[in-house]
């Protein structure tokens, strides 16, 4: 009786767990090469939500620094030792439409703690200990004299950081500028700012800004550098950006407006991020766009980390899911020649209208901008007609550019199929695929592009997660689960490079305090940051991206989900280097064998960086930042029969490194 139930054991075993008893042999041909993978292939999207810019990448401190909010006091505290009406006001001036409201202050002979304000920041301000920050504020004296004097303070409203500026009296009516720099005595997750007037008279002040000294590059009024770190150390193909649905807007008013967005700080105009009002359980009422992250610093940007800029136009057509409001076709114009102005200011010289804008910014050599998107998520005849519109006016000016367009917003159904196929009737340069999706989507679509045509369009895999929802949870989060079904599918998406030529995950980042959408790929507060397992993944694509595809088989046929195991293999030309990159979904383990061939010899040694978590619940966080990350180790060859064993432990994705040469 007890062998019989040890028989039926191992028999379920072997059914179930085929991987576990049947040892396949895989084969991989270096010689022959397939076709050149894009240095595009592995980019970052990036669009300002979940605090993503303002109280994020963008490193302002303090939040509605210029009054310009839907309600002008919000993010501020009023401090008035005694209460006398009128001394803090805010006032408008109709000569200047891009950032009327400033504050003006009266006063009475007033001494330090007697009127002031303190601004809360976003979600509070981290501060660094011993780290310097700078100051500075646009101010007029219309009468008398006055003195600022700043304080950090911490969570108990202790002083932790101060300085003052000099003594300052009237005399112009103009608007001049006022910087302090002082340090922080305490490191403080989420900290204010107290401002305090003295003096007698009326001064007016505007643009109040805070930063950190440690920005990336070291950059006066730049971005937060552990922030941009992370991509740079993903070595991204391309960044895409400003978004997203914030292109769209809510309505035409509120869609993004990239020559709103350059000059001067204090001319940019602030508008409403759309994420403030989306989704009524995660409202942001505070959620503002400032600019002060805008098409020259998006990029300046994509230059420093050497990813080629993706910037998405709007179509004339806000977002379909809110107001779907449309610019008439014979209205069009003015939307056509931002897109081309646009090229202008990215590739122009001096000579061009738009190319001095840039060299006035501080940038005389050009951007080289290859790609341009039109439209986003943008579905139907309407958006058709209108993006030949466009199609036809760039392509008459700029033949060279690459025109990126909208497939909608899921890869199936009658829009995906009726905008697939009148962009492959146009001869589109790149479609735009988004995959919102469960983990089983993503398995079972990792052969998506395996039949695509390859005479056609290329596809640009735009946005796309795996969506899997916590134990007990309706929220969906970055757990192994979905990164592991991640890692699967882009194996799909590089086994297929010859067509799939750009593909980005989204979105980016979020804020632990002040996140609308989630999964995210990076996560931060205040003074950290950390990647998800998903973020792993996708560096491990990145940093391993090759020049050319390499076929990995078993029987002829590409492992993509026979018995769990996914796989795609590269060549690295400077490297004289085979990436095999594969995944086991099983939770258990797998063992097979690689069969090199095209080799003369085959090194004793290989490397292997592999990702593993017996837990599809397990999460990275701010307390366990690598929780699930790469592990890097060796592995032995068989150099005289050119193999290489794969032991693949259960829910695994390994990369496999095979250097042939010195």
């Amino acid at each position: 009786m007890n062998m019989n139930r040890l028989f039926i054991t191992l028999f379920a075993t072997c059914i179930l767990s085929p991987g576990l008893f049947a040892q396949k042999t895989l084969q991989l041909d270096v010689s022959q090469k397939g076709a050149e993978i894009a240095p595009t292939m592995w980019g970052v999207f990036f669009e300002d939500i979940n605090l993503g810019a303002d109280g994020g990448i963008y490193a302002e401190l303090v939040k509605n620094r210029s009054f310009e909010f839907f309600k002008p006091w919000m993010g501020w505290e009023r401090k008035h030792k005694t209460f006398v009406e009128g001394q803090l006001q805010i006032k408008n001036q109709p000569d200047r439409p891009s950032n009327p409201r400033y504050l003006s202050v009266q006063l009475n002979n007033n001494g330090k703690g007697d009127l002031g304000l303190v601004n809360e920041g976003f979600r509070g301000m981290g501060l660094k200990k011993d780290l310097t920050y700078d100051f500075s504020v646009l101010y007029r004296v219309k009468k008398g004299s006055f003195k600022l004097h700043i304080e950090l303070l911490n969570e108990k409203n202790e002083v932790v950081g101060s300085g003052e500026s000099r003594e300052i009296s009237g005399g112009s009516l103009g608007w001049e500028k006022l910087e302090v720099s002082f340090k922080s005595g305490q490191t403080v997750p989420k900290g204010k700012m107290a401002l305090w007037f003295t003096g007698n008279g009326e001064v007016d002040f505007d643009l109040i800004s805070l930063f950190p000294t440690d920005t990336w590059k070291g950059r006066k009024g730049g971005m937060r550098a552990d922030m941009i770190q992370m991509l740079a150390d993903m070595k991204p193909g391309f960044i895409r950006f400003p978004g997203g649905c914030i292109v769209e807007g809510f309505d035409l008013d509120n869609r993004y407006q990239w020559k709103k967005t350059i000059g001067p700080i204090e001319d940019r105009q602030l508008i409403m991020n759309r994420w403030n009002i989306e989704f009524p359980h995660r409202a942001a009422p505070d959620y503002f766009q400032t600019f002060g992250l805008g098409f020259f610093e998006y990029f300046q940007l994509a230059e420093d980390i050497r990813a080629e800029p993706l910037p998405i136009l709007n179509c004339g057509m806000a977002c379909q899911f809110n107001s779907a409001e449309l610019v008439e076709l014979d209205d069009l114009g003015p939307y056509v020649q931002d897109a081309l102005d646009l090229i202008e200011f990215a590739n122009g010289d001096a000579s061009t209208a738009w190319g001095k804008e840039r060299v006035k910014m501080g940038h005389p050599e050009p951007f080289h901008l290859k790609f341009i998107g039109v439209g986003n998520e943008n579905w139907g005849p309407q958006y058709i007609e209108r993006l030949e519109v466009f199609r036809k006016a760039i392509k008459e000016k700029y033949p060279e550019i690459k025109i990126v367009a909208s497939s909608g917003t899921t890869t199936e159904g009658d829009r995906f199929d009726l905008l697939d196929k009148e962009l492959r009737k146009m001869k589109i340069d790149i479609i735009d695929e988004h995959a919102y999706k469960a983990p089983s989507w993503l398995l079972q679509n990792a052969a998506r592009y395996d039949n695509y045509d390859r005479q056609g369009p290329e596809i640009f895999v735009g946005e796309w997660a795996a969506h899997t929802r916590n134990t007990g949870s309706d929220i969906n989060v970055n757990n192994w689960l979905a990164a592991l079904s991640e890692s699967a599918f882009m194996t799909g998406l590089e086994r297929n490079g010859d067509v799939v030529r750009l593909t980005s995950y989204a979105p980016l980042f979020a804020h632990v305090d002040g996140w609308q959408w989630s999964p995210d790929l990076i996560w931060l507060d205040n003074l950290n940051i950390y990647g998800t397992p998903s973020y792993y993944v996708q560096k491990q694509f990145s940093t391993h991206r090759g020049t050319h595809l390499l076929k990995v088989t078993e029987n002829g046929k590409p492992l993509a989900g026979q018995e769990n195991v996914y796989a795609s293999a590269v060549w690295d030309e400077a490297a004289k280097e085979i990436i095999l990159k594969i995944t086991n979904t099983a939770d258990t383990p797998v063992k097979h064998e690689l069969q090199l061939s095209g080799l003369k010899k085959v090194p004793a040694k290989a490397a292997l960086s592999r990702m593993v978590s017996d837990n599809p619940e397990a999460m990275n966080s701010v307390k366990e930042p690598l929780k699930v990350a790469p592990q890097e180790s060796e592995v032995s060859l068989d150099s005289k029969k050119k193999k290489l064993v794969l032991d693949l432990p259960g829910r695994s994705f390994s990369v496999y490194k095979i250097r042939t040469a010195n």
